[in-house]
């Protein structure tokens, strides 16, 4: 090796050494962990139903590192939330909303609003959704890809919001749910997630998760708040719904499926689909098909309890109206039959139906239709985490799940109304609200 060659390989050397010691000279320390204790003198155990007594929360992060009894702690270098005599539950989980819309975002007064502005509306949508208590929710549902921006703004820290999964854009045959009915053929208009035969929904389908989606949703039945479709009549044909539901699965995402029709539920079951949201007119063999598949229903009753109590304020188009006085009376039996023959049941609103933040009433809805106040519970927590796959992250308050933890007054078993009124909010491990703190009582957060 000549002597050029060396100088130059030892001066490269010299260079590297001093960049690297540069380097981790210039990297800050390792924050050390935030570490909080919530003291719960009473916490459900949603799986089996009991109140434990006297529970501490070690949270370390955004994680519960352990629970344990006994009183109120005082541990060096934690910070203690003591809540009281309040009842703490697991943060709770909603599987269908749409919080980038509102109940003025149907009919044509739909086709002057931006998808800048839906964004918006979901940012403050979600910031509500939290603070009612719902700590993760799954978006089913919305124009563009704006709730894909909004569950990235939430994750970066930009807006507060809960946990979310989103579907992006349901697919919807030409005409159908979730295609643009509102203007005349010289129009031309669809939206974008239309997809017709089975070619057209595989690339649909890869589609939405090329551009972010966490799950797929698709329309197997025409709907109640759109134009010209029949709730009551299939819209995707079996072999379409087969390869909607098979592409997905293959790229590992679940499937929900809004279906209104019988015919249209049990091809969309058969098919292999995760949730079927609203079964409006599910018989009873379309009900049998849903037990012995294991799929969960999603009722979203309290959507049509609002719709119903309040169609005159709401000044919905005569033809949405109309369709909503046929068919939420119908869901009401089918959804409350389903529950009578014990099918797995997950929670779910369809918000924006609704206004934002009222997710709890739907809990209400559920015990008026034949649920105990425990199943109810169970839906929004262990089942809703199931559902959604994030059984190991969320839905109970254990070690190694998600910090996650709210708490009432009074005992929601007892009256599962309870649940309207929550006080205290905390997700992963941050305090979003604390109202037992204002009041100056036994919850005001100290270091001990």
């Amino acid at each position: 090796m000549t002597q050029r060659r060396v100088l130059i390989r030892i001066s490269v050397a010299i260079v590297v050494a001093a960049l690297a010691s540069g380097s981790a000279g210039a990297q800050s320390p390792v924050p050390a962990p935030s570490r909080t204790i919530v003291h719960a003198a009473r916490l459900l155990d949603v799986r089996s139903g009991h109140w434990l007594s006297d529970q501490n929360i070690y949270v370390e992060n955004d994680k519960i590192s352990r629970i344990e009894p006994g009183g109120t702690p005082a541990a060096p270098g934690w910070t203690l939330i003591d809540l009281g005599t309040a009842s703490v539950l697991p943060g709770l989980i909603d599987c269908h909303v749409h919080l980038t819309i509102k109940p003025s975002s149907f009919g044509y007064e739909l086709l002057g609003i931006s998808e800048a502005r839906q964004t918006l509306t979901g940012a403050a949508n979600a910031q509500k959704t939290l603070l009612a208590g719902f700590t993760t929710v799954r978006n089913v549902g919305a124009w563009g890809f704006t709730d894909v921006s909004l569950r990235d703004a939430i994750n970066d820290g930009d807006v507060p919001g809960p946990r979310m999964l989103v579907s992006g854009m349901p697919l919807s045959i030409t005409g159908g749910h979730f295609d643009n009915n509102l203007l005349p053929w010289e129009a031309h208009a669809r939206f974008a997630s239309v997809a017709d035969g089975v070619e057209g929904v595989r690339h649909m389908v890869r589609e939405q998760i090329k551009y972010g989606a966490d799950l797929i949703k698709f329309m197997a039945s025409g709907g109640v708040l759109t134009k010209g479709d029949d709730p009551r009549a299939s819209q995707y044909s079996q072999d379409e719904m087969k390869m909607i539901v098979g592409e997905a699965h293959r790229l590992g995402r679940k499937v929900a499926v809004h279906a209104h029709g019988n015919q249209a539920i049990l091809w969309a079951v058969e098919a292999g689909v995760d949730s079927v949201e609203h079964a409006s007119y599910a018989d009873e063999a379309a009900i049998a098909a849903m037990k012995a598949h294991g799929t969960f229903l999603i009722p979203t009753m309290y959507g049509g309890d609002f719709l119903l109590e309040n169609m005159q304020t709401l000044h919905l188009p005569e033809f949405l109206a109309r369709k909503a006085r046929e068919v939420l009376p119908e869901a009401k039996k089918s959804v409350s039959r389903a529950f009578q023959k014990g099918v797995k049941v997950a929670f779910g609103t369809d918000a924006g139906v609704y206004p934002h933040g009222l997710n709890a009433r739907e809990f209400h809805s559920m015990t008026k239709a034949g649920l105990s106040s425990l199943a109810a519970i169970q839906a929004a927590t262990v089942n809703a985490a199931d559902l959604i796959g994030w059984s190991d992250k969320a839905g109970a308050l254990e070690a190694g799940k998600w910090a996650d933890i709210i708490a009432l007054d009074g005992d929601p078993l007892e009256d599962v109304r309870r649940l309207e009124s929550v006080k205290f909010v905390m997700k992963g491990g941050r305090v979003f609200k604390n109202e037992y703190a204002k009041a100056g009582g036994p919850a005001e957060p100290s270091a001990r």
